[in-house]
């Protein structure tokens, strides 16, 4: 509706024009030259004018054309006035159009300043048509600017057509889609309820099910946990274990050591002197000196860390299983050299 009341003024506007450019021609000066220039702008105006003819004819077909298609569009606004009492869903599809009206209510009020800016300008070139009748070449240059906006207008016109046949392929497609969402709505009412149902079924189903499996993963979980606990644990005492029993046996062979260098004598004669016996003399001698202690001390410290370590690994986020095997493979290998060294020892030292 807004491009026809825009062709409507366009054709006024170029009707004005024809108007005043045969007013003008009645009120040039006689000459020769001139009257054979006039005349061959009278034939060009005669054909713009013949040119604008025809368009409003078709303007006028074209209005009866949107006349029925308004008239359609009434029936379809009918139509959708009674599903929308069924179609609350769609709500937000027409605060859409709504929107879209308001953008082009401010498009329109700015096309209305354009074309009153227009009007005004037209306005002031008749007034310099009138008070410049004498001069030829402004008429030519006025005739030049004429045809430039009748070109403009059949390019308004044929785009307008465009535009017209394009809302026609809407409106058809309006009428399908409407047909087939009322068909689609009844369908949808039936199989909604039946797979409403059926979800519902099947929800309570997979939660059950879902709620059995949290509960044999969360005692899995737990018995992984203990499992490894109790696994560290055994590697630490045996490493210990390990370890006393090398610093036990490498005692016993320096004592023995020291007491194939030592004569029984001299072993009685240190017993007397000290006022203890020889048992307590060979503990004595099996004391550990300070760097040995500040040794064993070190080597607890380490397994203490590691035990944490391993705890804040099982605590952790996944993934952990690398770092974990990673400590455990790095324990195993002490205990591997552990028993290589201990192995290594003498028989009849052990």
């Amino acid at each position: 509706q807004q491009e026809k009341e825009d062709l409507q003024r366009k054709l006024k506007l170029s009707e004005h024009l024809s108007q005043t450019a045969s007013k003008s021609e009645a009120t040039l000066a006689p000459s020769k030259n001139i009257d054979l220039e006039m005349r061959q702008q009278q034939c060009k105006l005669k054909n713009s004018n013949n040119e604008i003819a025809k368009q409003l004819a078709t303007v006028k077909s074209l209005k009866k054309e949107v006349q029925e298609k308004e008239e359609r569009i009434r029936e379809l606004q009918a139509k959708i006035s009674r599903l929308e009492r069924d179609l609350n869903m769609k709500r937000h599809l027409i605060e859409d159009l709504r929107s879209r009206l308001k953008t082009s209510q401010q498009n329109e009020t700015t096309s209305n300043d354009a074309l009153e800016s227009l009007e005004r300008k037209v306005k002031a070139l008749a007034e310099d048509c009138l008070n410049k009748k004498a001069f030829i070449d402004s008429l030519k240059q006025r005739l030049n600017e004429a045809t430039k906006e009748k070109s403009e207008y059949e390019q308004m016109y044929h785009k307008a057509k465009d535009e017209l046949e394009k809302k026609d392929l809407k409106l058809t497609n309006l009428e399908n889609k409407i047909t087939e969402s009322e068909c689609a709505m009844t369908k949808l009412e039936t199989t909604a309820s039946q797979q409403l149902c059926d979800l519902a079924k099947q929800s309570e189903q997979a939660l059950e099910t879902m709620q059995k499996k949290l509960l044999l993963n969360k005692d899995k979980v737990e018995e992984f946990t203990t499992f490894v606990k109790a696994l560290t644990r055994e590697l630490q005492h045996s490493i210990q274990e390990l370890r006393t029993k090398i610093k036990q046996a490498k005692k016993m062979r320096e004592v023995r050591a020291y007491k194939k260098g030592l004569s029984q004598e001299s072993v009685q004669l240190a017993a007397s002197i000290l006022n203890v016996s020889t048992t307590d003399l060979e503990e004595i001698l099996e004391v550990e000196d300070d760097e040995e202690t500040a040794k064993t001390k070190m080597e607890s410290e380490k397994d203490k860390e590691w035990l944490q370590y391993v705890q804040k690994l099982l605590e952790a986020q996944f993934p952990f299983a690398s770092y974990l095997m990673d400590a455990i493979l790095e324990k195993l290998n002490e205990k591997k050299k552990l028993v290589e060294e201990y192995s290594s020892l003498p028989k009849h030292t052990v």
